[in-house]
């Protein structure tokens, strides 16, 4: 009985303290101190930028990065045409596996309009890849728009979006 008590003794104090270390450990990591990162920034297909948030200093989720993302073009890219559109959006951005594609000049005068595809069954909420292809012609370089619009068969606006990406027209 003797041994018992000189080995269970010690045996749940080591257990008592690495609970408390434990706990301890856990409130050093939510002690509430100030993260602070690093100031760069994220250049999104819109063209605005994005930066680091607390507390893992992660990016923040650029404009309706969530919906659809563009591979290309990227954005203030000089394009001619024909101009290859490639990226992903989530099922719900299509309709029959196709949304539109506007191409606005400087003036905002529609230069060209077309749809992109879905690349695989685009019946999910998950992201689809996409694929388009856009000619258009033009009289000299200008700064540009390429609009992807979601796809809104019926015509309400609170089903409407779309994401702009500036480009430069050669």
């Amino acid at each position: 009985m003797i041994k018992f008590k000189k080995i269970a003794i010690p045996a749940v104090i080591i257990i008592i303290g690495g609970f408390a270390s434990l706990f301890a450990m856990r409130d050093r990591d939510n002690n509430n101190e100030p993260v602070f990162c690093t100031q760069d920034a994220k250049l999104c297909s819109d063209g605005s930028y994005v930066s680091r948030v607390p507390p893992k200093c992660d990016f923040a989720l650029c404009p309706k990065e969530n919906l659809i993302t563009i591979e290309s073009p990227k954005p203030s890219e000089i394009i001619s045409s024909p101009i290859f559109i490639k990226g992903q959006a989530r099922g719900t951005w299509f309709f029959e596996a196709t949304f539109p594609i506007k191409l606005y000049g400087e003036a905002g005068e529609l230069i060209a309009q077309s749809y992109a595809t879905a690349q695989s069954e685009w019946m999910t909420t998950d992201f689809v890849p996409f694929e388009a292809s856009l000619e258009f012609t033009i009289d000299k370089e200008q700064a540009g728009i390429l609009v992807l619009e979601k796809d809104n068969p019926s015509g309400l606006p609170e089903h409407s979006d779309e994401i702009r990406v500036p480009v430069i027209l050669k």
